[in-house]
């Protein structure tokens, strides 16, 4: 028999989706304050620490969605309603926060684990947010690459914006999801003979 507890943090996890529409309320800075060390206790290889958040607060929505505009435009992007497309993003949630893996050059701890890093330290920040009452949605676009946005958020040129996450209510009840088939992708080794 599953302890209840274990079955709560299953529960959590099954639950967890990609949730498009969301409203107020946004989490406070309390509960963004348990999210975060959440997101602290992921895996990081010589505790290089490579996961940096920006939180975008209610108020700052439409200067970063200008923000983001410009760094489509940048980008090449010269479709009007593609731009201000963008330009909406952020009005979608009350709240966003960018996962930001800041790459650093060591012997030991290849580029692909610090990024697998900030994967990790999203997915308990996601987790810690959906056990609190909260959904999300991550998202990335071609927008991440812009080296102007990386710049007007202070981040170098080979950091990678590893998520716009954003966050909120959902406006509706979302059916839960069925669970995969397991054989779909696990599968066991066995050495040759």
């Amino acid at each position: 028999m599953v302890d209840s507890q274990l079955q709560i943090i299953h529960d959590n996890i099954h639950q967890r989706q990609s949730i498009g529409l969301l409203i107020e309320p946004a989490p406070s800075s309390e509960q963004l304050e348990l999210a975060f060390q959440a997101a602290a206790t992921a895996p990081d290889h010589h505790r290089l620490k490579p996961t940096k958040f920006i939180v975008i607060g209610h108020a700052q929505r439409q200067a970063f969605g200008e923000l983001l505009s410009e760094a489509i435009k940048d980008l090449g992007e010269i479709d009007a309603v593609q731009v201000e497309r963008v330009k909406q993003h952020p009005l979608r949630a009350p709240l966003l926060i960018l996962a930001i893996t800041h790459i650093q050059d060591h012997a030991k701890v290849p580029e692909f684990e610090q990024i697998l890093s900030t994967g990790a330290a999203v997915q308990n920040l996601l987790l810690s947010l959906q056990a609190q009452g909260f959904s999300s949605i991550w998202r990335t676009g071609a927008v991440v690459e812009s080296v102007l946005l990386k710049q007007a958020l202070g981040i170098k040129e080979n950091d990678l914006i590893s998520g716009i996450i954003y966050l909120g209510t959902a406006a509706k009840p979302i059916p839960a999801r069925s669970l995969p088939e397991l054989d779909s992708f696990v599968s066991e080794w066995i050495a040759p003979k």
